[in-house]
This record gives C-alpha cells, structure tokens and sequence, in this order.
C-alpha cells in the first residue's frame, strides 16, 4: 500500500456559500462518518483544515501567506493509503464534503525512500 497526500483547494474567488442548516449539518456528518467506516483501513491521518494565516519560509526570508495574487488556498489535507493512485482517487471522491462546486482535491504520492 501506498500513501497519498490530499490537499483540498478552494478558489479564493468563488462566491461565499450559505452556511447549512443543523439539520443538514446532521446530515452531512451521518454521510461523513459512514464514509470514514467504509474507508478506515485506507485512511492513515484525517487531518483537518487549515487556518487562514501562516509563514512561508525560505532560507533569507519568512513571509506572511496566503499572498494577496494568490488565487486558491490549500484548505485542508489528509493522508491516505491505496493500492494505486486509481484506489486513492475513489476513496477521495466519495469523501462527502471534500469535492465540492469550486473546490477540487490534489492528490500526491508520498515518497518514502
């Protein structure tokens, strides 16, 4: 098994998206969790969100980030395990909540050597 790297990406740009009722928050975390039973023995770190603020930090300078021309924002990540990037890619897409209208989910191989 491989692990995969996922970083969720939202667009900067898009319109702000009204915030779901508690009932659809109910829902949303019941279609959530069976996800994550279906999917344990694939998921290593579920990670989280980010917060908005953070450095950017290279070998003469530490800069405030996200940048002003920056047009998206990685906005969460999470570690997973598959057979294959096809096998990561169905495990990210099923994810309720993570591929989103104006948002999409990066997926990177985790090189461990």
């Amino acid at each position: 098994m491989t692990n995969y790297l996922c970083m969720q990406k939202s667009n900067l740009n898009s319109p702000k998206r009204e915030k779901p009722s508690p009932s659809q928050m109910e829902e949303m975390y019941k279609v959530f969790n069976q996800w994550k039973d279906k999917y344990k023995e694939n998921i290593v770190d579920m990670g989280g969100s980010l917060k908005g603020k953070g450095k950017l930090v290279s070998s003469d300078t530490t800069l405030d980030v996200p940048l002003p021309e920056v047009k998206e924002l990685i906005g969460g990540y999470m570690i997973i395990c598959a057979n294959d990037m096809e096998e990561a890619i169905q495990v990210v897409k099923e994810c309720p909540g993570v591929v989103m209208p104006d948002s999409s989910v990066e997926i990177r191989e985790i090189n461990t050597h």
